[in-house]
């Protein structure tokens, strides 16, 4: 996909939670642009872009605007899938090797290696599933797997691997509930 295609599902997955149509137009998608949920998406989109496309000036630049007016910041060299939701952005720290797609992640949320990795090694960091809610102030720390379908509580501390379809809470995370869903995370 490339960035528009992405920053069009971003918009197309922000619509749907609110239970709307996504805007058809050309003027429509540039409104929806500004929105508080998805200005700081589009941002974190170009971020990656620039970093990815070796513009690490523009990279900076743009990450710089999106944690000093939305207090989001984001390691340059994580994946991030199509339809990325960020209902609140406030003190939130995304530093994955890779988050899949239809990712929600609430305010506070800190993702990224248990130590100082100033360099991003991407050894230290962890992969999050598709269809995945992280909840509000968690913690997802270290080189650890987040399969598909999951819900992490409010305030869990995630310091190991999950698997797909299930409901993690607590401090240390664990299992609180399994589902055989194997679409979405809606069941759990």
């Amino acid at each position: 996909m490339n960035i528009i295609d992405i920053i069009y599902s971003d918009i197309e997955r922000l619509y749907s939670i609110i239970g709307k149509q996504p805007p058809k137009n050309t003027l429509g998608v540039i409104s929806s642009c500004f929105s508080p949920r998805i200005f700081p998406v589009l941002l974190l989109r170009f971020t990656l872009a620039s970093h990815h496309n070796k513009f690490l000036f523009l990279a900076k630049l743009f990450s710089l605007i999106n944690f000093t007016i939305f207090g989001l910041e984001v390691g340059g060299q994580c994946k991030i899938g199509a339809g990325l939701f960020l209902p609140h952005t406030q003190g939130t720290i995304i530093g994955a090797k890779r988050i899949g797609r239809n990712v929600t992640i609430h305010q506070q949320v800190t993702i990224g290696a248990k130590e100082a990795d100033i360099a991003f090694s991407n050894d230290q960091r962890p992969v999050i599933g598709n269809n995945v809610m992280i909840g509000a102030g968690s913690k997802v720390l270290g080189n650890i797997t987040i399969g598909n379908n999951v819900k992490i509580g409010a305030n869990a501390v995630v310091l190991s691997s999950f698997p797909d379809n299930v409901l993690i809470a607590g401090v240390p995370a664990r299992i609180v509930k399994q589902s055989t869903a194997s679409h979405s995370n809606s069941n759990l």
